[in-house]
């Protein structure tokens, strides 16, 4: 029976929002924990206290000064987690730069789009990555970024002239100019359709979402983070970088990607209390043979996120892994990222079940996409967002920013959520991921979970393909344990009859080693459409 409470919550506002810059916050840390580790790069071998590290990051700041950086400008970042990614993203906030985060993956037609559309006029990078020439692709960029004046590649002899001695009056000088609101990061989205969008994010929205992450995670300063996720992405700088840095905690680096063992060899050398990840690197470290060999038992808590977890997935988490307090986060780059995170004492099943409860001082509403009208509680419809959080807009693109933001000031995700009678929420798909097989909406995560309890099944994916007779059909691609036989449409059938309802039923299955990813650990599957197309034969 659906409560007939509409779909909306506020968050608490008691404890009051951060009005400050990302400076001032750094300032104050450093000056509370001189002494405390701020961070520390596995991979490199290095380690800075928060002295160090404040130093550091105003040497930096003194040196972009001098190389032309203003207040404003847009200063790209491309490469790997890294150290000095890290100290990029707070030089280039002392001087009230705005930070364009370059996705490593990106192709040379990808970053030429993006040096272009933000207008940036100075880029620090790695010279290469995997098998990426950073360096030679922003040669050949050039011609198509009118505006770059300055390339510096990390570990060259101008990287290492930026670190001169903090010229302290001319920082001083330039804070005073400097406001909370203030732009202070570019993020483009996946853009899965069209172009990318370049969500532009304040000192306001990202100190104040990382800091009531890390409150809501009770992260204190003997906090030590393993950061996992990608520095490019609001995961790893604010979910990771911004909630440590905004309670004193420590931010490790288990290396420039993700790496199952690194992760875990990383939360053992260092002691850590906190680890993050998507649910595709939590499965690998669950996955790694020599599994039993790290030494967790320091973890407490940390962070799912990026995309939903499996239920089986999740106990793991918290049984073996030692994590009893591990927070599922939700949310989206246009909001900071984080709308809903579950709390530390919530039960097991609300952990394992849904995104928890709204965040402070932010508002939500589900709606019907048609309408706009709030549904009930119980009922699916469009997760909308309004508060702190909510991104400036698209840079460059004010049709698109009026889009996503009504003139309310609420954001319209695109997100299929419900909202139980308590305020918690399941976010069950994006619109254009659900399935309408013969008039019927199926929800793909509904018919993931339910093949996770497959005994055979490490992972599912569950896509719509065209269909003559019910206009879509399911399609699963899964993930089988090793040495398990290869599941067919037949074994699905036999194993969901009586289970779930026969619509809800894969039609077709397919089997892999991996799913198509996103550098940021989500599946895509956008991938996944076209390449069933194809091994349907249904193109054309």
């Amino acid at each position: 029976m659906t409560d007939p409470t509409p779909s909306y919550a506020a968050g608490p506002t008691e404890q009051p929002l951060l009005e400050e810059t990302i400076g001032e916050n750094l300032h104050r840390t450093a000056e509370r924990f001189p002494d405390h580790e701020a961070l520390v790069d596995v991979a490199a071998g290095k380690r800075w206290t928060y002295r160090e590290f404040l130093h550091d990051v105003r040497s930096l700041a003194t040196g972009l000064d001098r190389l032309g950086v203003r207040t404003g400008d847009r200063v790209g970042i491309w490469g790997p987690n890294s150290w000095e990614w890290v100290l990029m993203q707070y030089a280039s906030a002392e001087l009230g730069a705005i930070l364009v985060n370059i996705n490593p993956s990106y192709r040379q037609h990808e970053v030429d789009f993006a040096l272009a559309q933000a207008g940036i006029s100075t880029v620090v990078s790695s010279p290469a990555f995997k098998n990426s020439d950073y360096a030679g692709m922003l040669e050949a960029a050039r011609p198509h970024a009118p505006e770059l004046q300055n390339v510096v590649l990390m570990g060259s002899p101008e990287w290492d002239a930026l670190f001169v001695e903090p010229d302290d009056a001319r920082l001083a000088s330039v804070a005073t100019g400097l406001h909370a609101d203030d732009a202070v990061n570019i993020q483009y989205t996946s853009g899965t359709t069209g172009r990318p969008k370049g969500a532009t994010l304040s000192h306001r929205n990202i100190l104040n979402n990382g800091y009531f992450i890390g409150e809501l995670l009770h992260y204190t300063a003997e906090d030590r983070i393993v950061v996992v996720p990608p520095l490019y992405h609001c995961f790893g700088m604010v979910i990771g970088n911004l909630a440590a840095t905004s309670h004193g905690c420590a931010i490790i680096l288990s290396g420039p990607g993700f790496d199952p063992r690194a992760a875990l060899r990383a939360v053992a050398q260092e002691r850590a209390t906190s680890l993050y990840g998507v649910p595709t690197m939590f499965i690998a470290e669950l996955e790694l043979p020599d599994f039993a060999d790290y030494d967790l038992s320091t973890l407490r808590t940390g962070v799912m996120a990026g995309s939903p977890c499996p239920m089986e997935v999740m106990r793991k988490v918290i049984s073996e892994m030692h994590m009893s307090e591990v927070a599922i986060c939700y949310g989206m780059t246009e909001t900071s990222p984080v709308s809903f995170q579950t709390r530390s004492d919530d039960s097991l099943d609300r952990r394992v079940g849904t995104v928890g409860r709204v965040h402070p001082h932010v508002e939500v509403k589900i709606v019907d996409p048609s309408t706009g009208d709030t549904v009930p509680r119980g009922q699916a419809g469009e997760f909308c967002t309004r508060g702190y959080s909510v991104m400036k807009g698209y840079w460059g693109q004010e049709e698109k920013t009026r889009e996503a933001i009504d003139p309310e000031g609420w954001l319209h995700t695109g997100d299929i959520a419900v909202m139980d009678e308590d305020g918690y929420a399941q976010i069950t798909g994006r619109i254009k991921d659900m399935v309408i097989r013969g008039g019927e909406n199926i929800y793909p995560r509904e018919v993931e979970e339910f093949l996770y309890t497959h005994p055979d099944v490490v992972d599912a994916q569950v896509i719509g393909v065209p269909s003559e007779k019910y206009g879509e059909e399911l399609m699963v691609w899964l993930r089988l344990r090793d040495g398990a036989p290869a599941l067919t449409a037949e074994a699905i059938l036999e194993f969901a009859d009586g289970k779930i309802s026969r619509h809800k039923i894969p039609r077709y299955v397919h089997v892999v080693e991996e799913f198509p990813m996103t550098v940021t650990g989500k599946v895509r599957k956008v991938e996944m459409r076209e390449e069933a197309l194809k091994l349907l034969d249904l193109e054309g």
